[in-house]
């Protein structure tokens, strides 16, 4: 008797499917779905955010009035650069209203360098939220996938021997829909390899922007504040 015609499409191998290769598909294209969103909001932020410092960066060598920027973008920052700013000039306006103290005209440096690494770190980790699980599904997928594919082929192979049938055509189904199974495993993983080296490589970046940004500005507050001495 032959066997009947097997629905190999990628729709007919999902529904086909035996019910744990079925639960490891439904976890694989939830957390490619999910890997996707990722990339697009943290690439799109990392725009934002680089086009927002390059703005707050120009009104700042501007030559501006550090006090006129400071009322304008540090008092409610809309980006990390102008909070790091924020987070700093606060610090120094804090330290030099404690008028005739000397240990807070000598250790105005490390407070605004303290108050600045504070806020470059919450900063950081806001804009890194999410990134282990991209590196999660980049490192975990493939065997995922790849236990899918042997749940998948030791049923098939089970079957088989119920039905005593070694006929290709009653063979294939069950090995395609056990192979779809890493093949989708593979599609989550690579991008999210990809996006997690790239993005990590951006952010990290981004974090040293802050940081000479910072490095910057306590040098001239310590300035300002040898000045007033």
């Amino acid at each position: 008797m032959a066997a009947p015609q097997a629905n190999l499409s990628l729709l007919g191998l999902f529904l086909e499917a035996d019910v744990v290769v079925k639960l490891v598909m439904i976890i694989l294209l939830f957390a490619s779905v999910w890997v996707w969103t990722i990339i697009i909001e943290k690439t799109m932020t990392l725009r934002r955010i680089n086009r927002e410092a390059n703005a707050f960066e120009d009104d700042f060598w501007s030559g501006g009035s550090l006090d006129t920027l400071y009322e304008r973008e540090g008092m409610d920052p809309a980006s990390p650069m102008a909070a790091v700013f924020g987070a700093a000039m606060s610090e120094w306006k804090r330290t030099a209203r404690i008028a005739g103290s000397e240990i807070a005209k000598t250790s105005v440096k490390e407070r605004v360098d303290r108050a600045m690494s504070v806020t470059i770190m919450r900063e950081m980790d806001r804009l890194e939220r999410f990134m282990i699980f991209l590196a999660s599904v980049g490192a975990t997928a493939p065997f995922i996938g790849l236990f899918g594919t042997v749940w998948g082929i030791m049923h098939s192979f089970s079957a088989i021997a119920a039905m005593h049938n070694t006929d290709l055509a009653v063979v294939a189904p069950g090995i395609a829909q056990a192979l779809f199974a890493t093949a989708i495993g593979l599609v989550a993983a690579i991008p999210a390899v990809l996006a997690y080296n790239k993005l990590s490589n951006d952010l990290t970046r981004f974090a040293a922007r802050l940081e000479g940004f910072g490095a910057e500005f306590s040098a001239i507050l310590s300035r300002q504040t040898e000045e007033h001495k």
